[in-house]
């Protein structure tokens, strides 16, 4: 790996070292504060909306950073109100930076975001490890569970490439099934080489997209559900420059939208199912002014309506309305994120909760969401875990 890609990932926020994790409070104990406030009390027809009870939340992190955490962050929140309580650290996971659920919802799976790359599965009803497989490249930055649930597929910034394992009956992983390195195009502008940054399933679940910062492109491939192979069918290229980093689906299915780091726009693409091809359309301001900003990730709302962006340098949310069956974005504006340099953004599964995790400040600012409006609201403080890199709302 060279060590331009690895420079520049630090540069904008991330850290995926060898060293030993730093011995550091957990985010359930004395010294960090465990809720926050709502600032807002849900209305009747809000609490009828939402689900009852406490949910579980799951939190990434750098262990090796200098104030990083121990492990992968356990707390709930409450639906309703967004208030997040602490619950303990599943300990003796290695920079667990990027987080998926199996479909059934019993297996946790990290990303182990080091040299020597590895992802890593925990059965949630124990919290138990159940062991680590290695990716075949380095730093792993993204991983996603195939929607049948057999395959766990990841992408490695690091080199470039991706990969795919076999996921047994009990959660656990096999061995690495295939590995494929973006060869080419040629890397963009101030780039090394490839930097695989997300591999997605298109919502038909026909076929696997991966992102690659480092050649400005977004591959299509082909999964073999037999063998777990990855069979290469289309690519489309970006701006040169551009960076993309996070694409996610409108839930009609025909578009999706990309967000770029290296130029600070996001694109509306056009997705056809049947021949898996991406058609990359114009791009689109961020609403971050003239600043030095870095898109993060992208989400779209469950009705299709609206899409928020997280933006790290500007710290803020953009708001886009969805129009034209996901066609267009329009920019509505931004909205403060509470803190600093919001790595990654989620939506809890009602769609009324929006989560930020804020990699610099430690934080995870939490959203009401209003599915008519589109407008966001600070649920009070943001809870503090450390180094959040990643919140996955269950």
């Amino acid at each position: 790996m060279g060590s331009g890609g690895v420079s520049r990932r630090r540069f904008v926020g991330a850290l995926a070292g060898t060293a030993a994790a730093v011995a550091l409070p957990a985010c359930d104990e004395a010294s960090t504060p465990e809720t926050t406030a709502p600032e807002t009390t849900p209305s009747a027809s809000d609490e009828a909306a939402t689900p009852s009870g406490p949910r579980p939340l799951y939190l990434g992190t750098y262990t090796s950073a200098e104030g990083g955490g121990e492990g992968v962050g356990v707390a709930s929140y409450d639906p309703a109100s967004g208030r997040v309580t602490g619950a303990g650290t599943i300990a003796g996971i290695a920079d667990p930076s990027y987080l998926a659920l199996h479909p059934n919802g019993r297996t946790l799976y990290a990303v182990n975001e080091r040299e020597d790359g590895a992802v890593t599965a925990v059965r949630l009803s124990d919290r138990k490890i159940l062991g680590s497989r290695s990716t075949g490249g380095a730093a792993p930055a993204h991983l996603s569970v195939h929607p049948g649930g057999r395959w766990l597929l990841s992408a490695n910034y690091g080199t470039g490439s991706v990969a795919v394992h076999p996921v047994e009956a009990s959660g656990a992983l096999g061995e690495r099934t295939d590995l494929v390195t973006h060869s080419g195009p040629a890397p963009g502008p101030g780039q090394d080489g490839p930097h695989a940054h997300q591999i997605v399933t298109s919502p038909d679940g026909g076929h696997v997209l991966a992102v690659d910062l480092g050649t400005d492109t977004v591959y299509t491939y082909r999964l073999d559900e037999t063998r777990g192979t990855l069979t290469e069918v289309s690519r489309a290229r970006i701006r040169p420059g551009a960076g993309p980093r996070h694409l996610t689906f409108h839930p009609g299915g025909r578009y999706a939208y990309l967000a770029n780091e290296g130029d600070d726009t996001v694109a509306v693409c056009a997705y056809d199912p049947g021949t898996g091809r991406v058609t990359v359309g114009e791009a689109q301001s961020t609403g971050t002014g003239s600043g030095t900003n870095y898109p993060a990730q992208i989400v779209v709302t469950s009705n299709g309506r609206y899409a928020f962006l997280a933006n790290r340098g500007h710290n803020s949310l953009s708001r886009y309305a969805v129009e034209a069956d996901g066609a267009r974005l329009r920019l509505l504006g931004t909205v403060p994120v509470g803190g600093d340099f919001p790595r990654q953004i989620a939506l809890s599964p009602d769609g009324g909760l929006l989560f930020a995790a804020n990699q610099r400040s430690s934080t995870v600012s939490v959203f009401r969401v209003d599915e008519v409006s589109g407008e966001l609201r600070l649920a009070g403080e943001p809870f503090a875990s450390p180094v959040a890199v990643c919140a996955l709302p269950l």
